[in-house]
């Protein structure tokens, strides 16, 4: 699957122990983004939560891929909600950007798809916010949760939906 770990592999083996830095040199450089991507998409891939799946669209772009998350549990339990997730250049010292595809109506997911997750805020008030220690790993079980213990009513990002949750609750 990890095409671009084979290919970064394939680049070494060409450039031999003494290469000289041409022009070709410096046009198959390869990000340190994508080199910690390599690494982290396969511990991604080990440690994956079993209500989640990553789909790449293309396997030599690393830095965007899908989430599906399927709750086990609790009030989405049996629905399928879908993410998409961009990691830009200057990982790993900003946060990945992630936006949810399927409509849904969360407490800490707007209907344009914007989440408020801590971890995916370059700077949080209460210091859980993104650190460069922080991995994909983290991301998607962070969004995971959303959808089980993270589930927030008392800080919403979608006002509405948390009252309208609140206000069933109490009537039922």
């Amino acid at each position: 699957m990890l095409t671009l770990a084979s290919k970064l592999k394939r680049d070494d083996g060409l450039k031999g122990p003494r290469s000289s830095a041409t022009a070709s040199d410096s046009t198959r450089r390869v990000s340190v983004r994508d080199k910690l991507l390599v690494k982290e998409v396969a511990e991604l891939e080990a440690n994956l939560p079993c209500t989640c799946k990553v789909h790449f669209p293309d396997p030599n772009k690393l830095h965007c891929f899908q989430l599906t998350v399927t709750p086990d549990e609790g009030y989405y339990q049996g629905g399928k909600f879908q993410f998409e997730t961009e990691v830009p250049d200057a990982y790993n010292m900003v946060p990945p950007k992630v936006k949810c595809l399927t409509r849904i109506w969360h407490p800490n997911i707007t209907e344009t798809g914007d989440i408020c997750l801590s971890l995916l805020r370059e700077h949080s008030i209460d210091g859980t916010g993104w650190a460069p220690t922080r991995t994909l790993k983290d991301v998607v079980w962070g969004l995971n949760s959303l959808f089980t213990d993270l589930l927030n009513f008392d800080d919403p990002l979608n006002i509405e939906a948390a009252e309208h949750h609140l206000r069933d609750k109490v009537d039922a």
